[in-house]
């Protein structure tokens, strides 16, 4: 089964069919409701479910097959946004603690691989920081950053042993890994239903409250009590946390490369967006999986540029790299401090959980969210919930975020703009565009068959008008990120409410 995040298919979800469990038919009452079925809600559930808590998750789509199943899987304590901007903006001591975190959480995949024997091709690699052509020459800084942070064992390296890809000098961080997600998941949540943890798919949360009675109520009007709930989506569910967490679409490619050929390792660069490598292996070859080219989700709808550049970047570097097997794309929310949001949704609602803000670093994130979680719910310490504490300030970070927030407000200068065409006559097949009507305006989209699908162009969060993804088929929100379906049903949140209906259309 594949995902609903779009038209393209990563290389998880080609090479593993995703877990469609049954939908939920009744009302029920548990411990725990997790709402996402991605790898930090799944882990959270696992963990919970070993405790012995009685534990319910469920997804708007298949187990996994969310924004999870769109990584690399790249598994890194090298924190996305630099071991020294993270110092400059906390402080040594969290930095410190934000790198343990994470290798915290590597060791913790790796242990649930082993305890549930999960083949999921778990490796540790070394990881390599290289300076990018048009990059920041910061390899120095991050590296007297490292040592600080505890992680001594960093080394600088005249180049990475990548033969026929002179690197130049570089940062060798050991100890990373890499897995294969989607097996890792199927294991994780056949690990939690024998735990008696229950999953249900296709089952779409739209409302929750917390207080002292917690319930979830879902689209087809039912209800899940619960003493404890966990916002485990992509963006959590209701909150207004939009101006804190920025969302930007990533592009990958995955080329087949001679068995053996490219040494195991993790490569990341120093541009801004910066260039992502690793491999995985199949039966008689191996696929070199490449990302980056980001950009802020909506504001841009040039794949196919980004798609060259990555394959440029890469046969360049990698000559053996000649087929291209998988092209996609994935959506990542930032935060303004690198670090994301765990914790308690608020004080006033101290059994309701949320895991957001992957900034990048959605497996290990994921993963810190499920063990920081678990122990808040069962009431154990954690050396990292002031970390990760989601009402926390950091000012130097949220100063250097300005040019984000105001990002999010000059798309809305659309309702003043004409439309894409003038008539839905000119929208060929496979393609949409905005049609202004007056004061209306009208997201029109031609299938292959030639059915015309309208909807309101207005996003059911704050109004900004969508714009056509026309490499995933669908409609995305320049403002905040919402994405939803050529029908008009939601896929990303902020928005949780269905395009509108437009009266007289021309379907």
């Amino acid at each position: 089964m594949k995902s609903d995040e779009g038209k393209t298919v990563s290389y998880w979800e080609a090479s593993e069919d995703l877990w469609n469990k049954n939908a939920l038919v009744e009302s029920i009452e548990t411990d725990i409701c997790i709402i996402g079925g991605g790898i930090s809600g799944l882990t959270t559930a696992y963990l919970l479910a070993k405790a012995g808590k009685r534990v319910v998750v469920i997804d708007d789509g298949a187990i996994g097959g969310g924004e999870t199943s769109r990584t690399t899987a790249h598994l890194s304590n090298a924190l996305d946004d630099r071991i020294y901007r993270v110092e400059e903006w906390h402080g040594a001591e969290k930095a410190k603690l934000a790198v343990e975190s994470h290798a915290s959480a590597i060791g913790e995949i790796e242990r649930i691989s082993e305890t549930e024997k999960i083949d999921c091709d778990f490796l540790r690699v070394d990881g390599f920081l290289i300076e990018a052509e048009d990059g920041e020459d910061d390899l120095d800084k991050e590296f007297e950053a490292a040592h600080r942070a505890g992680f001594t064992a960093v080394e600088r390296v005249e180049r990475a042993p990548i033969k026929d890809f002179d690197t130049g000098k570089c940062l060798k961080f050991p100890h990373q890994a890499q897995f294969h997600v989607l097996k890792y998941l199927t294991g994780l949540a056949k690990a939690i239903e024998e735990n008696g943890g229950r999953l249900f798919s296709n089952t779409r949360a739209i409302e929750w409250k917390g207080e002292d009675a917690p319930e979830v109520k879902t689209a087809n009007g039912l209800t899940i009590r619960a003493q404890s709930i966990v916002l485990s989506t992509n963006y959590p569910l209701l909150s207004k946390m939009f101006a804190k967490l920025p969302a930007y679409r990533t592009y990958v490619i995955g080329a087949r490369v001679p068995k053996d050929s490219i040494e195991k390792c993790l490569i990341w660069d120093t541009a801004d967006p910066y260039i992502y490598v690793r491999t995985q292996p199949e039966n008689d070859f191996d696929v070199l999986i490449v990302g980056g080219e980001d950009h802020r989700t909506g504001q841009d709808d040039n794949a196919d540029e980004h798609f060259g550049k990555l394959v440029q970047w890469t046969q360049k570097r990698f000559p053996q790299a000649r087929e291209i097997l998988y092209k996609w794309s994935g959506q990542f929310l930032e935060t303004h401090d690198g670090l994301a949001f765990i914790g308690r949704f608020s004080s006033g609602e101290p059994n309701v959980y949320l895991i957001t803000g992957d900034s990048g670093m959605g497996m290990t994130h994921g993963t810190i969210g499920g063990m920081l979680v678990s122990d808040l719910i069962l009431e154990r310490a954690n050396p990292y919930t002031e970390v990760y504490e989601p009402s926390r300030l950091a000012t130097q970070s949220i100063i250097e975020a300005v040019p984000e927030i105001v990002n999010s407000t000059l798309p809305y200068v659309d309702w003043i703009t004409g439309g894409d065409v003038s008539s839905t006559d000119e929208i060929k097949k496979g393609e949409g565009a905005i049609i202004s009507h007056g004061t209306t305006k009208i997201a029109a989209y031609r299938d292959e068959n030639g059915r015309l699908f309208e909807r309101s162009a207005v996003c059911t969060h704050l109004g900004c008008i969508v714009r056509f993804n026309s490499l995933e088929k669908t409609w995305d929100c320049p403002c905040h990120g919402s994405r939803f379906g050529t029908d008009g049903h939601p896929i990303n949140s902020p928005a949780i409410t269905p395009l509108g209906e437009i009266e007289n259309s021309s379907n």
